[in-house]
């Protein structure tokens, strides 16, 4: 069984148990929280597609960490002018798990 939630401006396909890295939330380590908008749902060849989300339907997932994801290069450069600039960005993310899907 697995779904499709919107989640912070991203979909993610999730089943149970399974640990998703999600853009930074303000909840604490540890604590459970539902997510609302349930695109799809697949329970074994049923699928359930919402219009745009199903009604009824949640995703429960559980906070395991909050930390920093991986170093993006930004490199900009004027060809023939001597102009380059190196910088990075890492994003706060948080590491959840899927704790029960409900359709």
């Amino acid at each position: 069984m697995f779904a499709i939630v919107d989640f912070g401006g991203f979909q993610y396909k999730v089943e149970k148990d399974c640990k998703v890295i999600v853009n930074r939330i303000e909840n604490e380590v540890g604590s459970s929280f539902e997510m609302g908008k349930v695109l799809l749902i697949d329970n074994d060849g049923a699928v359930k597609v919402g219009a745009p989300v199903i009604e009824g339907a949640k995703v429960t997932a559980k906070v395991l960490e909050h930390g920093r994801g991986e170093t993006l290069v930004v490199f900009k450069k004027k060809r023939r002018k001597g102009y380059r600039v190196r910088n990075g960005h890492r994003q706060y993310v948080t590491k959840i798990q899927i704790e029960e899907i409900v359709g």
